[in-house]
């Protein structure tokens, strides 16, 4: 396995770029461990699956350099790389049965029989495929076919770091849990440095102990699913991550305070906006709580997603979502919304623009 190194990493489609807008990435620097299990979430178009390509070899970039355990193999092709991917629609054989499957990588490289026994045997037990070995894999199930797709990737003990892309988008969404916890549970087992791709939140924070999220080509935060969540450092990260996302809230700001409609709002510590930037205050909804004084709102919304309430409130005009526990008020009542001090930041241009109260996290 390797540490990967992306230095000054930016790259464009058009020939002769001219402006940032002309960079499908923009300038990233990264340091992923050897042994990582590591996520790339955005939406749809943000760069996720440019930046794999460059990691791959697919693609050169226009700037920068990519380094395995500090070897520069920006100009090396694929095959040169030592690399394994899983993509969203299994590469399998059909015609062949599960072990040759497993073991074609390991044929391929000219290992002898014993030692590509001992490796399928090994793969085909984490996988829970040691019972299927000689089925055909035209006739398995999606998952299974899809577990084959991961156990080709991760059979071969040479490889830098082992790729996934968007794996289980045609898996169906009751199966998609079994095989993510058994994703994690390889990785544990065997530590290889691995990058998943995805656009789906929880596919990202299950499985990874450090996640990237970009946006439109630019990486807006790293950091643990945990940290993503208390902390975001963009107001992006606040609205992506979190069911319903963070509550971000159009602010003025003057003499230090921060209002919302027209109140003082409390905020975590001291504003370090610059003067003139767009300022917004950003809380999320588990830290927004119905009380006997606050903001004076009007419910619009009740919807019980089982473990608790979602209460969708309007106040001058912006909406706000709390959750609580039990069952929320009625529809039309006047209610007042207290937000959690610790938990209220102010955002400038969308970025973090408060300092964390001394002792917090």
């Amino acid at each position: 396995m390797a540490k990967i190194t992306l230095s000054k990493l930016r790259h464009s489609y058009y020939p002769n770029p001219k402006s940032p807008d002309d960079y499908a990435l923009k300038e990233i620097d990264l340091d992923w461990t050897d042994g990582g299990a590591y996520a790339l979430l955005g939406p749809s178009g943000c760069g996720k699956s440019t930046l794999l390509n460059i990691i791959s070899g697919l693609l050169v970039p226009s700037e920068g350099r990519i380094l395995f355990d500090g070897l520069d193999v920006t100009e090396l092709p694929p095959d040169k790389r030592n690399i394994a991917q899983v993509f969203q629609f299994p590469v399998i054989y059909d015609t062949m049965t599960v072990y040759d499957n497993l073991a074609f990588p390991l044929r391929n490289r000219g290992r002898d029989e014993a030692t590509v026994r001992e490796r399928v045997t090994a793969i085909a037990e984490m996988l829970e495929l040691s019972d299927l070995l000689d089925r055909k894999a035209a006739h398995l199930s999606p998952d299974n076919k899809q577990k084959i797709s991961m156990g080709r990737g991760l059979v071969r003990q040479d490889v830098n770091v082992v790729m996934f892309d968007e794996p289980l988008t045609v898996i169906d969404p009751h199966l998609k849990w079994k095989l993510r916890s058994k994703l994690k549970e390889l990785h544990q087992r065997v530590r290889a440095t691995m990058i998943y791709v995805t656009h789906d939140q929880t596919e990202a924070l299950t499985f990874a102990d450090q996640v990237v999220v970009m946006q439109e080509g630019e990486v807006v935060q790293i950091g643990t699913p945990v940290e993503l969540f208390d902390r975001p450092a963009h107001t992006f990260v606040g609205h992506f991550i979190g069911s319903p996302g963070m509550n971000i809230l159009p602010a003025d700001v003057s003499d230090g305070v921060a209002r919302f409609a027209g109140e003082a709002i409390p905020l975590e510590g001291p504003i370090t906006a610059a003067p003139g930037a767009r300022t917004e205050i950003g809380i999320r909804p588990e830290f927004v709580s119905l009380g006997q004084s606050g903001l004076p709102a009007t419910v619009t919304k009740v919807s019980d997603v089982g473990r608790h309430t979602v209460v969708e409130c309007e106040v001058a005009g912006s909406r706000v979502n709390a959750i609580v526990s039990g069952a929320g008020p009625e529809r039309g009542a006047m209610v007042q919304l207290d937000f959690r001090r610790d938990q209220t930041r102010l955002y400038a241009d969308g970025w973090l623009a408060t300092e964390a109260a001394e002792g917090a996290a």
